[in-house]
């Protein structure tokens, strides 16, 4: 595949009903993930399962991008070829993930996402191995005096000055403010936490000089704490999801693929299929999903090799549903017997 420039390929990673797979587990987390399943987290398991996601048939139609970690995008498969040309024969595109992780603000709870030091070095060896897209995680908590505005403007600051790098280096960034859904907070809560870090992020941008036609947003949807009691409805979720975005994020962004944070596969595909029906946005919406489109392979899985297919299947399924839910044509009646596996 060939690109003129970063704008194509942002508007190839957004097209109708395709989204991410979110890939990019570090080490530690994905030895979190296997421990779950009781299977050793090795350089060779490591690659076993991820090669098994991206051989699988729902990679085809429903996947355009594989955000990967960087240990994965130098592998090659058991027979030898590189996992990113894998990836790129079923017509998706690899991506990577370049921040460094989160350093306490001040000794707080708050936390400041690193990895500017170097960047440029590293985004310029990232290009030439292949990668056409980098992804950068702020994460922003939501508690008594959080966030505060140092702690929203350093992560908004820091996602601006990533992006400018990437984009030298002629790859997209994926812009990621996660406010999360830890804690007992209502919706409301989450809706002011989520608008004051877009409308940062977008003024950093901006005044960074980037591309906003060559940037993807990946924010949270607007949710309710996971401790919360008063949960809402995918109708509401995708409503105030959908006023939170229309009053911060600038028209000519090509598109937006939410993460689904801790919801459950089926949450984060109705909540998805619920925005896309509500309509009335100027961008695609669509998902870069990592457990909500794997939880159902992993648990199948198990780290055996008999159980390759059965877990292709499982995430070929999840595939399939959130594509559907990028069109706003999802049904619940469609999961058939299909189980939904919290996040948490």
């Amino acid at each position: 595949m060939t690109f003129t420039n970063i704008e194509d390929i942002a508007n190839y990673l957004v097209a109708d009903g395709k989204g991410f797979l979110a890939a990019d587990e570090s080490t530690p987390t994905i030895g979190k993930r296997f421990d779950a399943i009781n299977t050793e987290s090795t350089e060779t398991s490591r690659r076993d399962y991820r090669e098994l996601l991206f051989r699988a048939s729902g990679m085809d139609e429903n996947i355009s991008g594989v955000i990967l970690f960087d240990e994965t995008l130098r592998q090659a498969s058991a027979d030898n070829t590189l996992l990113k040309d894998v990836i790129l024969k079923t017509g998706a595109l690899p991506g990577i993930k370049v921040d460094k992780g989160v350093a306490s603000i001040n000794d707080s709870e708050e936390v400041l996402t690193g990895g500017l030091d170097g960047l440029e070095e590293r985004c310029t060896e990232y290009e030439s191995l292949g990668a056409k897209f980098t992804k950068w995680r702020a994460v922003i908590k939501i508690g008594e005096n959080m966030p505060s505005d140092n702690c929203i403007e350093a992560n908004m600051q820091a996602l601006a000055d990533y992006a400018k790098i990437v984009q030298q280096s002629n790859m997209v960034p994926i812009v990621e403010p996660e406010v999360l859904m830890d804690g007992e907070h209502s919706a409301d809560a989450c809706f002011d936490a989520t608008s004051r870090c877009l409308n940062s992020l977008f003024a950093n941008l901006e005044s960074k000089g980037v591309n906003i036609k060559g940037v993807i947003l990946k924010p949270n949807m607007v949710l309710a704490g996971q401790g919360s009691s008063s949960q809402l409805t995918h109708e509401d979720v995708a409503e105030l999801t959908m006023k939170c975005l229309l009053e911060n994020v600038p028209e000519d962004l090509p598109g937006i693929a939410f993460l689904s944070g801790g919801q459950s596969d089926i949450d984060a595909t109705a909540n998805l299929d619920a925005l896309n029906k509500l309509g009335g946005n100027p961008w695609k919406l669509t998902f870069s999903y990592g457990r909500a489109l794997q939880q159902a392979a992993l648990k199948s899985w198990l780290g055996q090799s008999e159980n390759v297919v059965n877990a292709q299947e499982a995430f070929s399924h999840r595939a399939k549903m959130n594509r559907l839910a990028a069109l706003g044509k999802w049904a619940e009646d469609l999961e058939g017997q299909k189980s939904s596996y919290s996040i948490y």
